[in-house]
């Protein structure tokens, strides 16, 4: 019986080199899988101190800022009305 709380972390797609020009081939399996064509723009990030890299599509990235810039926008908001409540309590105080 598999635990529904273990998440799968990653695949590997098998492994490639790095050419003369220090190119790499993504495995077709991982294009394909990820929708990956020619002219998809990827980020590119160290990891592992040094001894890896990972790359993530742009619209990825555009994504998860997007997201994230909802989310402060949202905690913003909410420390305004913190605020307001606070000045408003203390002027009834006064």
């Amino acid at each position: 019986m598999e635990d529904e709380s273990m998440q799968v972390v990653g695949k590997c797609f098998g492994s490639t080199v790095v050419g003369p020009r220090g190119q790499i081939v993504i495995p077709v399996e991982a294009r394909k899988e990820l929708g990956m064509d020619v002219g998809t723009r990827l980020l590119t990030f160290k990891l592992f101190e040094g001894r890896g890299l990972v790359f993530v599509k742009v619209e990825a990235v555009e994504e998860l800022v997007n997201i994230m810039t909802q989310h402060v926008n949202e905690f913003t908001k909410l420390v305004r009305e913190i605020r307001t409540e606070n000045l408003e309590n203390e002027a009834n105080r006064d």
